[in-house]
């Protein structure tokens, strides 16, 4: 004779139990986890952007929670910029989401050239102020994405004072194919834009990412990444987008006329 304990009801009952059980403890500690999930992404993006300046090296060693805020809160001010106007905006950068916000109908648009296939750019972006020790800006950051063979890769572009000057392209978000696109995050191709100029004589986008060894031996270029093809593109496209009109060209064009002073 079968146990009452096999039947269909039983075993259903026991089932459906356990699946709320498991819901129950895997959405509280979501919760639980979300806020140190929330600083840790925020550390390191610090990190990131202190490595843009040359503030860190990571390649040294690790670095430590500690040294990072500190660094961050003595050198870093994060601004908040209307991309239109070119203007600083009320508001906090320290927590303003630009991902977010470009998912938000009400605090975006649509680019009328989205050649870094963004889909949608946010009215207001972050930019990062770093001084030195007597309060003298030496570093400008800009964030910067475009999709390139398989992800959206997200970046820091840093630039000395002069706004035109390249000290550092860190990629710290992106998909693309390990040992191929994925050396966006390599540091001997990192380091090949040190000292790089954006804009040339007479004001225009001149940088390139190029496989023409001519050109990227000169001031304005920087060797595509090998087997790469579509992800340098990805590169390319990211820094004309963002620079150009609808990025940071207005930013650009009034810090370059003394507007951060």
């Amino acid at each position: 004779m079968a146990s009452n304990k096999d039947s269909f009801g039983r075993t259903l009952f026991v089932v459906v139990g356990l699946c709320l059980i498991c819901s129950v403890l895997v959405s509280t500690a979501a919760v639980v986890l979300k806020p140190i999930q929330q600083e840790n992404k925020l550390l390191d993006k610090q990190k990131y952007i202190l490595e843009a300046a040359s503030l860190i090296n990571t390649k040294e060693g690790k670095v430590t929670k500690k040294e990072i805020l500190s660094k961050y809160e003595q050198y870093v001010e994060a601004r908040l910029v209307d991309l239109k106007t070119g203007e600083f905006v009320e508001g906090d950068a320290n927590v303003y989401d630009q991902r977010k916000a470009s998912r938000d109908t009400s605090m975006s648009s649509v680019p009328e050239n989205d050649i870094a296939s963004i889909k949608r750019v946010a009215d207001n972006a972050v930019v990062y102020l770093v001084r030195n020790d007597e309060g003298k800006l030496t570093s400008v950051i800009l964030p910067v994405h475009g999709y390139g063979l398989w992800s959206t890769m997200y970046a820091l572009l840093a630039l000395e004072a002069d706004l035109n000057t390249v000290q550092g392209l860190v990629y710290y978000d992106q998909g693309e194919t390990p040992g191929l696109g994925g050396e966006v995050e390599n540091p001997k191709w990192k380091a090949l834009w040190k000292g790089k100029k954006l804009f040339d004589e007479q004001g225009d986008l001149a940088i390139s990412v190029t496989k023409n060894p001519t050109v990227a031996s000169s001031v304005y270029g920087v060797d595509a990444l090998s087997g790469a093809t579509l992800t340098s593109n990805g590169v390319q496209h990211s820094l004309t987008f963002w620079l150009g009109k609808e990025g940071f060209a207005n930013f650009i064009a009034k810090a370059r006329n003394g507007g951060l002073s």
